[in-house]
């Protein structure tokens, strides 16, 4: 919108959105650095500044540059991912408790990685790299079931529908990869456990350059879209009024959706309630407009996840623990929280 058009709120919105992202992105920095210094291997500031000019050993070059900064990049990437894919699904549903894991998404990804484990076990080298691929295209097949099951000739899609919907299949999901690791061997049973629990296990480049042309690909398209997911907030019929080709743009919105979500737990596991609370918390902080709201919500995301992460590595030394987990203990209380105050 022209400044020269926009009215006192108008302006006001928009200078608290610009600084609520300012200092979300602040934080994401400092939990950049405080990452890069997290781990079973200490590395002070100094060395990690030292090793970033090439002036570290062979030893601190390993661990950060091969282990902890990919592992970092991509925590910000999947967090903004499913924080981004959270907003649109709460957008089209007009339901601000809905995110991907309760509309069956992650679960459809999971599936697909648990068939494809049952035939070939994950020591090969291929399976591994081939599993992103997997995911997304679980994510997506449920995605059309869903879509499919919720649309209706005269009615179109149905927000409310869908969510039941989607709870529904997630549930028959979940009993069916529940079925199938039982048959696994053990070796594989724990991978895909570690997995399912949230684990992120793609730490080197080659899953950064994996998910990054996702992220990169759909973000912007997401962002694109604010306007007409403000418009789809306002009911149907108004949003035809206003000239949005409702059913049309609700499916290449949840396309983005899916894409963003698949990919992410293709690399991050089964890492819920990100797309529940970063969307949430974003439309506390700049509003419900989705020009503000997609972008803080992705950087929520990035921080919420950034920082989990930090403490799964730090909390339990030497150990890791998946950190879906970590997040999981943040995310269940609110989300507890939210349902209580819901009408």
């Amino acid at each position: 919108m022209n400044e020269l058009y926009m009215t006192g709120a108008e302006k006001n919105r928009r200078s608290r959105a610009i600084l609520v992202m300012s200092v979300l992105g602040i934080l994401i920095i400092a939990s950049f650095i405080i990452s890069m210094n997290t781990g079973f291997i200490r590395l002070s500031p100094l060395d990690v500044l030292k090793t970033v000019f090439g002036a570290g050993t062979d030893k601190q070059e390993l661990i950060l540059f091969d282990f902890r900064l990919p592992r970092i990049v991509i925590s910000v990437l999947i967090g903004a991912g499913f924080a981004v894919s959270g907003a649109i699904i709460q957008g089209i549903s007009r339901n601000p408790l809905s995110d991907p894991g309760l509309l069956g998404i992650n679960a459809g990804a999971g599936l697909a990685v648990v068939l494809y484990i049952s035939f070939y076990p994950v020591n090969e080298a291929a399976p591994l790299f081939f599993m992103p691929f997997l995911a997304l295209i679980g994510a997506g097949a449920t995605a059309l079931l869903i879509y499919s099951l919720s649309y209706r000739k005269h009615y179109g899609l149905m927000p409310t529908r869908m969510i039941l919907v989607g709870i529904a299949v997630a549930a028959g999901i979940s009993a069916a990869m529940l079925v199938l690791t039982i048959r696994l061997d053990p070796n594989d049973y724990q991978f895909v456990s570690i997995w399912l629990a949230g684990s992120i296990w793609g730490t080197n480049w080659k899953f950064v350059l994996a998910l990054f042309p996702w992220i990169l690909i759909l973000l912007p398209y997401s962002f694109a879209k604010a306007k007409v997911l403000n418009a789809l907030n306002l009911g149907d019929q108004l949003a035809i009024g206003l000239g949005a080709r409702v059913n049309k743009e609700r499916l290449w919105l949840i396309a983005a959706a899916v894409g963003l979500a698949g990919s992410c737990v293709a690399v991050g596991g089964g890492i819920g309630f990100v797309g529940l609370i970063a969307p949430h918390l974003a439309r506390r902080l700049v509003g419900p407009q989705h020009q503000y709201l997609l972008p803080a919500s992705a950087l929520i995301g990035a921080l919420l996840l950034i920082v989990a992460d930090t403490l799964a590595r730090w909390a339990f030394q030497p150990t890791d623990i998946p950190t879906g987990i970590v997040v999981a203990v943040i995310g269940a209380p609110y989300f507890l929280y939210l349902l209580s105050r819901s009408k």
